[in-house]
């Protein structure tokens, strides 16, 4: 299985990732780890942690997870010895990486639950603009069925987060609601992308992002992992906030170095 990616990130996908907060990278990781990466998340799906969700209320299975890294070796191997954290690294042009937090998101055949428009960092106790996550699928995805990204929308201001089981707002943020996006789709550029096993999305964690159900014939199994760079720090919202999900010790302006949030790599 490869450490390494097989081309790095060049200028012009970089830019991309400035320019629209979302670029998709191709072949990164090998068939090593989407075989071995695959079977983890079955083995997650079988038996989940206390923050394992089944969001799916209209028919299909729609599955999340955090933390897989603290109690599968398997998502521990993927922090440390693949490429994601040098391409995090390499796009968000940080000399270091930490590690924040993993998400495995499943979607089956015939889910017809959307995954709400949000942005991610609003929810995490981080502050910074070098806050990425990479989004990498361990099946085919079609195009209707990628994640769809707002190009440009890493640079609007902080929406109040919200639970996706009820709509209702996270309480005390002082953050106003978000634009309502679907209702108001061709103002917008909207980016998604057909991703074969081993492409990967890299976007900023401001950006507004959502995700259709899955209509089609295949499993859409895919790793959220969350990194931050230089210019994070630790950051005690007002209200609400998600992540992380224990107390790593640090106190508000804190660099993210600690054990919660690992360096996992240096330039």
């Amino acid at each position: 299985m490869n450490r390494r990616p097989p081309v790095p990130p060049s200028d012009d996908e970089i830019a991309a990732y400035e320019r629209d907060g979302i670029v998709c990278l191709r072949g990164v990781f090998d068939a090593g780890w989407i075989a071995f990466m695959g079977e983890a998340a079955d083995r997650a799906m079988a038996a989940p942690g206390v923050h394992g969700e089944e969001y799916a209320r209209a028919g299909g299975r729609f599955f999340g997870d955090l933390d897989l890294w603290q109690r599968h070796e398997a998502f521990r191997r993927f922090v440390f010895e693949s490429p994601a954290a040098e391409v995090a690294g390499t796009v968000m042009r940080s000399a270091k990486v930490n590690f924040f937090y993993d998400q495995l998101l499943v979607k089956e055949p015939g889910t017809a639950e959307r995954t709400p428009w949000h942005q991610d960092q609003p929810y995490w106790a981080v502050a910074g603009r070098q806050v990425c996550s990479l989004w990498v699928p361990f099946d085919p995805v079609a195009e209707e069925t990628c994640v769809e990204y707002v190009a440009g929308s890493h640079a609007w201001p902080e929406f109040s987060p919200y639970h996706f089981a009820d709509g209702t707002p996270y309480a005390g943020t002082g953050l106003p609601p978000l634009p309502d996006i679907e209702a108001d789709r061709d103002r917008h550029r909207i980016l998604r992308f057909a991703l074969q096993p081993g492409d990967c999305l890299v976007f900023q964690a401001m950006i507004v992002h959502g995700a259709p159900g899955n209509r089609s014939a295949h499993r859409r199994r895919a790793l959220a992992t969350r990194w931050t760079g230089d210019d994070a720090r630790y950051c005690v919202r007002p209200g609400e906030v998600a992540i992380p999900t224990s107390d790593p010790g640090l106190a508000h302006g804190d660099v993210m170095d600690c054990d919660l949030f690992p360096v996992a790599w240096r330039r």
